[in-house]
Formats: C-alpha cells, sequence, structure tokens
C-alpha cells in the first residue's frame, strides 16, 4: 500500500478479533511510532500492551474505576469487558519531560502522533485498528493501576486485531470551512 493510499484510505476498524498483530507486526507497528515528529528527539511516550490475561487486568482496573466513580453495576460490568473487544490493547501515554525547549503540549503531541503512526502501521499491515480514549484514558484511578505519574497523560487505546468485517471505505469529508489562507 502507497503512503497516499494509506492516508486517504485508513479508517477505524472497531469490530475486531484474534489473531493479534504478530511479533513481526508490533515491531513495525512500534517502529512506526519511532518515527514521528519529536522535538529533540526525548520520546515523551510510554506504550502498555496487553493482550490474553492483560485484557482482563485492564478490564478490571476499567471496572474498579467506574465502581469508584459510584457507577451502576451493570457500566462496571460493561467496563471490565471493553478490553476484550479485541485481541490486543495498546495503552499509549504521553511521559512529559521537563525541558525548557520542548513544552509540555508538544509532547503530548508527539504522543498522539504516535498513536496515529501505529494505528496507520496495523492499517498498511492488512490489521484492524481503532484508537480509542473515553473516560477511562482521563481516570486518575486507571492512571495509578497502570503505574503512571501524575503528569502522565493517557493519549488513547490502541485496539488490534484482524477485522471481523470489511468495511467500505469512508467517504472523505469537506474541510473546506476549516481551511484559511493569510
Amino acid at each position: 500500500m502507497d503512503a497516499v493510499a494509506l492516508l486517504l484510505n485508513r479508517q477505524s476498524c472497531p469490530r475486531l478479533q484474534a489473531p493479534a498483530p504478530s511479533a513481526e507486526q508490533l515491531d513495525i507497528i512500534f517502529a512506526a511510532a519511532a518515527r514521528v515528529p519529536d522535538h529533540l528527539g526525548l520520546q515523551p511516550y510510554q506504550f502498555i500492551v496487553a493482550e490474553q490475561e492483560g485484557l482482563t487486568k485492564l478490564g478490571e482496573i476499567f471496572a474498579l474505576a467506574a465502581k469508584r466513580e459510584g457507577q451502576p453495576d451493570e457500566v462496571i460490568n460493561r467496563a471490565a469487558q471493553l478490553p476484550h473487544r479485541a485481541p490486543m490493547v495498546i495503552v499509549i501515554s504521553a511521559k512529559p519531560i521537563k525541558h525548557n525547549k520542548v513544552p509540555e503540549i508538544e509532547q503530548v503531541i508527539t504522543a498522539g502522533c504516535a498513536a496515529m503512526a501505529m494505528q496507520q502501521a496495523a492499517f498498511a499491515q492488512g490489521l484492524g485498528a481503532v484508537w480509542r480514549s473515553g473516560s477511562y484514558a482521563f481516570n486518575d484511578d486507571v492512571k495509578q493501576a497502570l503505574g503512571l505519574e501524575s503528569n502522565e497523560h493517557i493519549v488513547g487505546f490502541l485496539y488490534l486485531g484482524t477485522q471481523v468485517i470489511s468495511a467500505p471505505i469512508k467517504a472523505s469529508k469537506d474541510i473546506t470551512q476549516q481551511i484559511r489562507y493569510l
């Protein structure tokens, strides 16, 4: 797949099944993350891979967070199952490093670029992927349970696997209203 085709045809694939990416495919996914714009090469990101038992642990973390929020049992039970929507979930976090030349926002953007590059790399290899966020990405209990520091930010959960169905490519969006020239 050439780069332009990838950029113009990539889409989220929310219905995923086994198999998860192979070790070789995962190496390419992480190599893509390492190529994103990164002022001074700080690598202000971290990746936590959950598969098999790790998916259950991540679900337990989500369920505990929901319980601490006072959510009803149906939300807590659903939270425990969320990671099992794919055979692999990668938690992508921004891990800002105090630096006088690289503000924190730039470092968070770098982590977001890593998430997008990883999703693109998965798609380019014929895998399905969806970048999710939601309330658990912004929940302090989730961050703490994952061992993240208070200054770290979860930029998303990258769900990876094999597409259940091949969805037709979505129509392009008209962004002409968002373009301005000086």
